[in-house]
């Protein structure tokens, strides 16, 4: 530090170019996996349609990355690694962006901090190859290759061994060059991607693989996202696909019973663009907000496009957080969106539910296959029932008694209607339906599912007729920031729907004038500053509609049928109908699932008869 002690004045100095880039390179390569994401994004902006990467020792000893795109001129490879040297903008319009890069800044960092060389042959040209190490950079030279570029970055950080010490393990670097693979993966569903560990040399290991889609948009995402995320996520999402002041939002948002328990499953892009925003992580929280509890998360993968200038992707180095002009409106679609998808799914559950029933029930050792010549005849086993069984002072064996019978022309039941979740056979233990469906059957927890379609009604009659309010005695005045006085007045308009009503009180306080009716006496202060903290968060807040929306669930919970109520043909029925017509009534006010349903080939081979 300047010895100003003794009053000596520090000099300034310009730094040079090598110290200026690896300076730089601090900021856009943090690690292995940064490294990949940068010549990645660079292969998909030249328009390649197979992307191979190929790492060692978690990346630290090698990262190449091939591509099919098209190419860099040999006199243009020293330019490519000078900085800020790109042929993505030309500088005039930082907004309108169209690209993954456009700083220019990734590989002139690479080469200062690691042994870089760029082989490529764009069409018309000659291949040529060029070698940067440490920031020194060497001579254009031939080199033979058939199309398209392979960037070779080796002995990553060397220049900088500062840097390797804060390096994890290996295995935890590839999870993490493995979860940015899948991420651009996601985000360009027609081009094929393939992820090699030759840590032990060769070829080696494919850890990744997914093959060009075809189709549509939606079919070839699906397919894309049932390679990367599993045929679970899949067949358990329904796609969103929405339009709103020039925001386009689209993707696949899983449902509330395919929920996590952590936020490891959502996948954010904006315009293509793998992104970790809070305008958008805090919409898609309120969009779950009615159907998951706290400890739950949703799974996710959105893509939200808008023009570039609505949008502001230069406010990090690593272009990971964006800015938009108007996050209002970008949230409202987010929640709106994946709301009304949710609710065209109706009362559909996760398939998921089905399989952990099947793990949960341990059927017994299924016995060595008897054929049918070995087995013996009906009558044969009915007259060695008859002569075993124990006799009744009428003469009656146990098989005759009426409990046990079971008559040949009893009349049949009625007959099976076409409905998904079938016609009520039973309700057992005063609180599980049992009903047969066309191919199976569906376990039902009749408590649980009345009390979302009450919850539901409720909800209805409060859009209907708005949020009743209870206006105090003596305002509550509430002391706060300049700043944060002014954030509270701004979201004005929306606390009043839910039935705050706020006004300015002077510099740094508000004036509470009424509340919700349903919250009964509540900590007004303490309401305001929770808000404040979410808004602080993810620039929204959804706490007052919850807590209204907790108390209806509470509600609804005691005006629902209770455990212990034995329902009869027509009430269960009655049930199974207004399930099958009442959005989200496939999970409870928690997200648990409501209902349970077997096939007949789980049936049968839950018993070995398949």
């Amino acid at each position: 530090m300047p010895d100003t002690v003794n009053n000596i004045r520090p000099i300034i100095r310009q730094l040079d170019a090598n110290a200026i880039n690896r300076i730089a390179a601090g900021e856009v390569v943090e690690r292995p996996a940064s490294a990949v994401k940068e010549l990645v994004e660079n292969a998909i902006d030249a328009g390649a349609r197979r992307v191979d990467i190929a790492i060692a020792q978690g990346g630290k000893s090698l990262i190449r990355v091939t591509d099919d795109g098209c190419g860099i001129a040999p006199d243009d490879l020293g330019l490519a690694l000078s900085r800020h040297a790109t042929s993505k903008i030309d500088g005039t319009d930082l907004l309108n962006i169209h690209t993954f890069g456009f700083r220019g800044e990734a590989l002139p960092s690479l080469g200062a901090v690691g042994r870089l060389t760029i082989t490529s042959r764009a069409e018309g040209f000659d291949a040529a190859e060029i070698k940067v190490s440490g920031g020194e950079m060497g001579s254009v030279k031939p080199a033979a290759l058939t199309r398209g570029t392979i960037v070779t970055l080796q002995d990553l950080f060397y220049a900088t061994p500062a840097r390797l010490k804060f390096m994890r393990s290996d295995r935890a670097e590839v999870q993490a060059i493995s979860d940015v693979v899948k991420r651009l993966a996601m985000a360009e569903p027609f081009v094929s991607f393939t992820l090699r560990d030759v840590s032990g040399g060769g070829e080696g290991r494919v850890t990744f693989r997914a093959d060009a889609q075809t189709g549509d948009m939606f079919d070839a995402l699906h397919g894309r996202l049932a390679n990367v995320l599993g045929r679970e996520f899949a067949d358990n999402a329904v796609p969103v696909d929405a339009e709103r002041d020039g925001f386009h939002l689209t993707g696949y948002a899983a449902l509330p019973t395919y929920s996590r328990g952590a936020a490891v499953a959502q996948f954010l892009f904006v315009n293509g663009r793998p992104v970790r925003d809070k305008v958008i992580v805090g919409a898609l929280r309120g969009a779950y907000m009615d159907f998951l509890s706290r400890d739950r998360h949703p799974a996710a993968c959105l893509f939200l496009d808008c023009d570039p200038t609505m949008v502001d992707v230069n406010v990090h180095p690593a272009k990971s957080e964006v800015r938009f002009r108007e996050a209002g409106v970008a949230r409202g679609l987010i929640v709106s969106a994946v709301r009304h998808a949710l609710a065209n799914a109706g009362h559909r559950a996760s398939t998921t539910i089905a399989g952990e029933t099947l793990g949960a029930m341990r059927a017994e050792p299924v016995e060595p296959r008897i054929y049918q010549m070995d087995r013996p005849s009906q009558g044969g086993l009915s007259a060695s029932y008859a002569a075993q069984a124990p006799m009744f002072e009428d003469g009656q064996t146990p098989f005759d008694a009426p409990s046990a019978r079971i008559e040949a022309n009893a009349p049949t039941d009625t007959p099976l209607p076409d409905h998904p979740l079938g016609a009520a056979r039973a309700h057992l233990h005063e609180n599980y339906i049992v009903a047969q469906t066309c191919d199976g059957i569906v376990l039902v927890d009749a408590h649980a599912a009345h009390e979302r379609l009450v919850y539901e009604r409720l909800k209805k009659q409060m859009a209907e007729n708005g949020v009743a309010r209870q206006a105090l005695l003596i305002p509550d005045i509430v002391e706060l920031s300049e700043g944060d006085a002014a954030l509270i007045i701004g979201q004005a308009d929306t606390l009043a729907r839910f039935g705050v009503v706020v006004e300015p009180f002077g510099a740094g306080a508000i004036a509470v004038r009424e509340t919700p009716a349903l919250l009964g006496q509540c900590n007004v202060s303490g309401l305001i500053r929770d808000v404040l903290d979410e808004l602080h968060d993810f620039g929204s807040s959804d706490l007052v509609q919850a807590k209204i929306e907790a108390i209806l669930s509470r509600v609804a919970c005691h005006g629902s049928v209770r455990t212990g109520r034995r329902l009869n043909g027509d009430e269960m029925n009655a049930l199974l109908r207004e399930m099958e017509a009442t959005p989200h009534s496939g999970q409870c006010n928690h997200g648990r699932p409501t209902y349970v349903e077997l096939k007949m080939t789980d049936i049968e081979r839950l018993f070995g008869r398949t």
